[in-house]
This record gives C-alpha cells, structure tokens and sequence, in this order.
C-alpha cells in the first residue's frame, strides 16, 4: 500500500482546507507540555470533543502543573470538568495522578510508556499521546479512529486497537508515527465516519480496500 500517497493526501486535505481539527483536536496539537497532553487526554476519554474543549478550559483555569492539581479540592474540579463522561472519577484520577508524579517523579511525567501505564487508568493510547506530543518521541497513538481506517484500507486486519498499534509499529515509517494520530482523527471525524462515510469525498478512496469491495 502506497501509505507515502495516503499521508500527504490527508495532509494536504487539511492545508487546503478541504477538513478541519476539531477544535479539541487543534488545540492538543498547540499543547506540548507532557503533563497538560496528560490530564487533558484523560478528560477527553469516552467524551466528544466539543464537551471535552470547554471542560478543558475551565480545568485549566485552575492550575497548569502537578503541583496545582495535587493540591486542588475534589468537588472544585469535578464542577469544573462536568459534564464530561465519568467526571467524578476523572477528578479524583488526576488529582491522585498529580500526587503520584509530584511524590514519586519529582514533578516530572516520565517519558517511557512502561511508566505511563503504570498510573491507573492510563493506557497505551493515552501514554502514546503523551509521549508524541509532550515529548515528541515516535510514538503510535490508535484510537477508534486509526483503528477503524487502517482497518477500511486493508493496511491492517487487526481486531482491537492495541493489536492495531503493534502491527502499525511493525509497517508504518517512522517518520509518520507522531502526526498520524491527528491526521486520521480528522479524516475520521470529516470524511471517513463510523457510519455512512462520505467516500465520494475521500481523497484516499483509492487506496482503500473496502471502498473497492462496493
């Protein structure tokens, strides 16, 4: 497969205005500090985006580091964070997070993704998250929306997103990994949606094995 082709199509999808980020999603790609990509990806958890942007907002109107978070009252940040999904949960998770990090890290998140998981609640997409865009080092973000393309294209034939995310790191260069999350996300949000996809205005609708099985 011609993923060269595929990922400058997609790019120049966006350069010429053709889809646009989220607003969450043009957001994330202006945040490069490890610890924010952190608390603001566990908001955006099982959330649509345009929640997610406004209780991001107000969460950081309250404080921009561990420190802040890890002092903050618990009822203060659920109220700020609502009404993104499970957000009683989420408030407590990133104030015991923050603990953590500031105790046992020295205020600093690390940089691997066997540190990252190892707080609760954090898995591999979010650490990958993290480590691509709060410490630009190569990593394979798959959410539902890269898992689902790579899928429709026939660049892989994977069950879940984890089995996608290695089988990515196996064929995908290296030079894509970090920017492939957003590129897909936007697509996917855009053109290639859960249903109905809109392939008459796919610029990758060539590629794309499903679409040629219609």
């Amino acid at each position: 497969m011609d993923i060269d082709n595929i990922v400058l199509n997609l790019k120049n999808d966006y350069l010429e205005g053709r889809v646009q980020h989220s607003e969450f999603v043009d957001f994330m790609e202006n945040v490069k500090d490890p610890y924010l990509v952190l608390i603001c990806c566990i908001l955006s958890l099982r959330t649509n985006d345009k929640i997610t942007i406004k209780s991001t907002k107000r969460m950081l109107e309250l404080g921009s580091t561990p420190q802040d978070f890890s002092k903050i009252d618990l009822k203060t940040l659920q109220e700020a964070i609502y009404p993104v999904g499970f957000y009683q949960n989420k408030a407590k998770q990133i104030i015991d997070l923050s603990r953590e990090i500031v105790e046992k890290y020295n205020s600093k998140v690390p940089n691997t993704i066997e540190e990252l998981t190892k707080f609760k609640g954090v898995g591999r997409k979010t650490a990958n998250l993290v480590l691509a865009k709060g410490f630009n080092i190569p990593a394979i973000c798959v959410d539902v929306h890269v898992h689902r393309i790579t899928n429709r294209l026939g660049y892989v034939k994977t069950k879940t997103p984890d089995e996608t995310e290695m089988k990515l790191r196996k064929i995908l260069p290296k030079k894509y990994w970090i920017d492939f999350n957003t590129l897909l996300v936007t697509h996917g949000q855009n053109i290639c949606k859960v249903q109905k996809p809109q392939c008459e205005k796919c610029s990758i609708c060539g590629f794309c094995k499903e679409y040629k099985l219609k």
